[in-house]
């Protein structure tokens, strides 16, 4: 008796250790047909919906870009409200397109990442002014999307509980949506993109989930590579989205493989295009010593990537804001030359 006992009680177990390993190997499979570099099997620690390897393996359909409202017209541009579809959701956002005669091929197309605005506050197109309209006066169309739960887009429930990884998927299909449109005026393959502070983590995870997607990537004052930094630092004390994401996913040290394949850095083996990041000495809310790790970690593996630090700046740059412009437009000039 105890012997069946025991035999039934270990056979849902060993079935469940065999189901594991076989999501595992189809989900690498997946990500290895869907372009980029394989995932190393011991990297791929979880096997879940919400994990940056599912995104991998995801089939992204970005589509249905339209251009609507004229929200500015001024000598050097046209601002448009715009809207495009991510998967089910409708994504708003707003883009700057150059004015004048497009190069040969159309404008390239620089995708800027927007940090943390609560979206009670946030309205269209927020967070990033200054970017957009000096790198639209350099010649770059600019979209900037709002992402999900935000000024006009539709919304998902389960978006904090699920760590916010569908911004990662919004701004992927964004690209996809310039791909797929017929607006002549832009490049279907000049693309670069800019991400400021949460922006800039979600820039990290376009960059692992889809490493062909755009040329070069600009990261100004970002978040940590590190999942659990941003845990620490903001999640574990905000009660409300605390609740949800514990209730489904656990802490740091309950459910670890999770919160290593939500980061980035766990995949920067991926990484195929040059990164460029920016960071203040005097950051106020993301730590410079999280971009001396990203950058460092980016080297372990190989890979092109410069840490610029200004002294003295703070996490939104003033005194040193037409440098990094002038650099950051540099740096995409120089990649798209390449092509």
């Amino acid at each position: 008796m105890v012997f069946i006992i025991t035999v039934i009680t270990l056979v849902p177990m060993v079935l469940a250790f065999a189901f594991e390993r076989e999501s595992r190997i189809n989900l690498i499979s997946d990500v290895s047909r869907e372009g980029g570099p394989a995932i190393d099997e011991d990297r791929l620690r979880y096997v879940g919906p919400i994990s940056l390897p599912s995104l991998m393996a995801k089939k992204f359909d970005g589509r249905d870009l339209k251009l609507g409202e004229v929200l500015d017209d001024n000598d050097f541009y046209t601002r448009y409200f715009i809207t495009y579809k991510s998967g089910d959701l409708n994504i708003s956002g707003i883009m700057n397109i150059p004015k004048g005669s497009p190069p040969e091929g159309g404008w390239p197309v620089l995708f800027l990442n927007h940090g943390h605005i609560d979206t009670s506050i946030y309205t269209n197109g927020r967070g990033l002014k200054r970017e957009q309209d000096y790198l639209a006066r350099r010649g770059y169309a600019i979209l900037h999307s709002d992402y999900r739960n935000h000024a006009q887009s539709d919304k998902d429930a389960e978006n904090e509980a699920n760590v916010r990884i569908g911004y990662i998927e919004d701004v992927i299909n964004a690209v996809y949506a310039v791909k797929n449109s017929d607006i002549k005026s832009l490049s279907k393959e000049k693309f670069g993109m800019l991400g400021h502070s949460m922006g800039g983590g979600i820039s990290q995870g376009v960059m692992v989930v889809a490493p062909d997607l755009v040329d070069a990537y600009v990261l100004y004052a970002p978040v940590s590579s590190d999942a659990v930094d941003s845990y620490n630092r903001w999640l574990s004390h905000n009660e409300g989205d605390l609740d949800a994401v514990l209730s489904k996913h656990g802490t740091p040290s309950e459910d670890p493989e999770f919160w290593k394949n939500i980061s980035p850095r766990t995949f920067f083996n991926r990484v195929q295009t040059p990164v460029l990041i920016f960071h203040g000495t005097e950051d106020e809310s993301c730590d410079l010593e999280w971009s001396y790790e990203t950058r460092d970690l980016l080297l372990a593996e190989g890979k092109q990537v410069e840490l610029v630090e200004y002294n003295g700046a703070p996490h939104e740059f003033i005194n040193n804001f037409v440098d990094f412009m002038e650099r950051s437009a540099e740096f995409f000039e120089d990649n798209f030359d390449t092509l």
